[in-house]
């Protein structure tokens, strides 16, 4: 979603305003150069009223329905199709609200930015999976971040980190980079790596077995502990039909890596994802 409200601002026309701008200076400039007493001068182009920046709207909003293909659990080798509601909106370059969040960006400058950002963790049910039976639930939890970028050219390289509250009370670290660009006038194609850390919280909580668990569940014992989890790639396509009515769709593969692959509790390594929706941007 944050690649969407980039190309939004990438594809803002304002050409117009420079050209009404221009024949105002222009008849002021014929005005001078008759020099009679007796003529009226033109009165001065407003600038402040025409500029571009005032044709541009502050806020953004994008509507959307789709769908998720993505493992029942993470490390599981059975999947499931998720419906998913979008609503994507932005405020001016500071304010961006979506799926995973509320994200406010608290510093800007050459190309340097830093944000702040309310979220939630979905936690997992032990009913989401047979292998699951015995281990608990997590809890469903809210998260507060912070990350840091560099953006230059339609590239993006950042870091982020992201607190649970409750639940797995876990703390996870992401390092990455995500490129986009706009291939036509209506197709953008974009690309994302990524690196995820966690504390020992988050790796026991999600990939741990204890005592307990394990009587309960018939697997054996594992403590996981803090370290790389999970590496990311994937590919993404936006396509614009209209103006206002886009399609988009996104293809991922996370590796599970260190405690995390080898869990008891994974049943797979290898986690494919992939997800559609069809949106409308007002």
């Amino acid at each position: 979603m944050h690649t969407l409200s980039r190309i939004y601002k990438r594809l803002s026309p304002g050409a117009i305003c420079l050209i009404l701008a221009f024949m105002g200076t222009t008849s002021i400039a014929f005005g001078a150069d008759a020099n009679s007493a007796d003529t009226i001068p033109e009165p001065q182009f407003d600038q402040e009223r025409f500029s571009t920046e005032s044709m541009k709207p502050k806020w953004s909003l994008t509507v959307g329905v789709g769908a998720s293909y993505n493992p029942e659990y993470e490390g599981g080798g059975d999947f499931k199709i998720t419906p998913i509601p979008v609503v994507l909106f932005t405020y001016g370059a500071w304010l961006e609200i979506d799926p995973s969040g509320i994200t406010a960006k608290a510093l800007e400058h050459g190309g340097f930015s830093l944000s702040g950002k309310v979220g939630y963790e979905t936690g997992r049910d032990e009913d989401d999976h047979d292998r699951l039976e015995g281990l608990g639930d997590i809890d469903f939890a809210a998260t507060v971040g912070a990350k840091a970028a560099y953006t230059w050219n339609g590239l993006e390289i950042y870091a982020a980190a992201d607190q649970t509250i409750d639940g797995s009370e876990g703390l996870i670290g992401t390092f990455g980079m995500e490129y986009s660009a706009p291939v036509t006038e209506h197709l953008i194609l974009g690309a994302k790596v990524e690196a995820i850390v966690a504390n020992d919280k988050h790796m026991e909580a999600y990939f741990g077995v204890n005592g307990v668990q394990s009587a309960a569940s018939g697997l054996p014992e594992y403590k996981a502990e803090a370290g790389l989890k999970r590496v990311n790639v994937s590919a993404s396509a936006t396509h614009l039909l209209t103006e206002n009515w886009l399609v988009r769709g996104e293809a991922g593969l996370g590796i599970l890596t260190g405690d995390a692959a080898d869990s008891p509790i994974v049943e797979e390594k290898i986690q494919p994802s992939a997800s559609f929706f069809v949106g409308y941007r007002f």
